[in-house]
């Protein structure tokens, strides 16, 4: 016996008024009255909201209160027109997909939901999820990083294994991870929409912390566009560059840089965009040198060296 049963008719007559104001009356959080499983040829069940777990791998943290009270009033105008999907987790039920139609359906008052159920493990569960979030237009960037992030961490895999699963390009992995290296500041400036993605991944070759703020600042003030913050960034870095770049004779000294060694700068700047990181290139006037990549943290150097042993370089304007 388990408090699910299968839907012999269809959606509108199972879930038509008379069965929601039945249902308005029971208090939330309150246990449906267990029934036995009926057979079907639909394939869907009527699972009892309050045996339903959420998705461990749901990056959405919030969800907007005035929209699930929108959906609230739809279900009980139209029913529910498509199920959620679900996957058995012992005695009880774990959410894959439909936690916003499932948080409406308790709000409206709905003791039961129409919910199709997949046998399906933790690595799948995560992959659909991903793939969902990614076609919502309303799931902020830095939500779908941490996705990827998550994914990317509990399965230890690379990059490009997720982007293979996921059929998506690596750029767009990379990316999207890419913008949880930003300062919390910068990152809350990206939720609240003061700045968009794409300023966010502009910002990144800046490499430190206090620029990137300063910037994001300016950005939202001066209501720049993602182009404009490019060149003032590649102006900034150009400007910075300038003096760093030293030859060192034999005898230990410092000399003024050769005109041929004066395009080192200008390759420091085009790493610096390419790996979104600070780089630092010292020649002798030998010709033997060293090139110097920055990091602030473990996840900007697995970052890094994946970029770096892959021979991917993607463009900070990409993805």
């Amino acid at each position: 016996m388990t408090s699910e049963r299968r839907l012999g008719r269809g959606l509108e007559a199972l879930l038509g008024q008379p069965r929601a104001e039945q249902d308005a009356n029971q208090p939330i959080g309150e246990p449906d009255v267990v029934r036995p499983e009926i057979p079907s040829d639909n394939g869907l069940l009527l699972v009892n909201v309050y045996e339903i777990d959420t998705n461990p791998f749901q990056p959405r943290t919030e969800f907007d209160e005035n929209e699930i009270s929108e959906l609230s009033h739809s279900l009980g105008e139209h029913g529910m027109l498509q199920p959620i999907v679900l996957r058995r987790d012992g005695g009880r039920f774990q959410l894959i997909s439909g936690e916003r139609r499932w948080r409406a359906a308790i709000r409206a008052g709905w003791s039961e939901v129409p919910a199709t159920v997949r046998e399906a493990d933790d690595r799948q569960v995560a992959e659909m999820t991903i793939v969902e979030n990614l076609q919502r237009k309303d799931l902020g960037p830095l939500e779908k990083a941490t996705s990827f992030q998550q994914y990317l961490q509990r399965f230890q895999c690379p990059q490009e294994e997720l982007a293979g699963r996921l059929s998506i390009d690596r750029s767009t992995v990379a990316n999207l991870i890419r913008l949880l290296e930003l300062p919390a500041e910068v990152q809350q400036s990206i939720r609240e929409g003061k700045i968009s993605a794409g300023h966010g991944r502009a910002l990144l070759p800046l490499g430190e912390e206090h620029e990137q703020v300063a910037f994001a600042k300016r950005i939202s003030s001066e209501q720049l566009s993602v182009r404009a913050t490019e060149k003032l960034i590649g102006e900034a870095i150009q400007a910075a560059d300038a003096g760093p770049l030293q030859i060192v004779g034999s005898d230990g000294t410092h000399k003024s840089p050769s005109p041929a060694a004066q395009h080192l700068t200008s390759l420091e700047q085009e790493l610096r965009l390419a790996l979104g990181t600070r780089v630092d290139i010292r020649q002798s006037s030998k010709g033997r040198g060293k090139i110097t990549i920055h990091f602030t943290s473990h996840e900007e150097f697995d970052r890094l060296r994946g970029q770096l042993s892959h021979g991917d370089l993607p463009d900070a304007r990409a993805g």
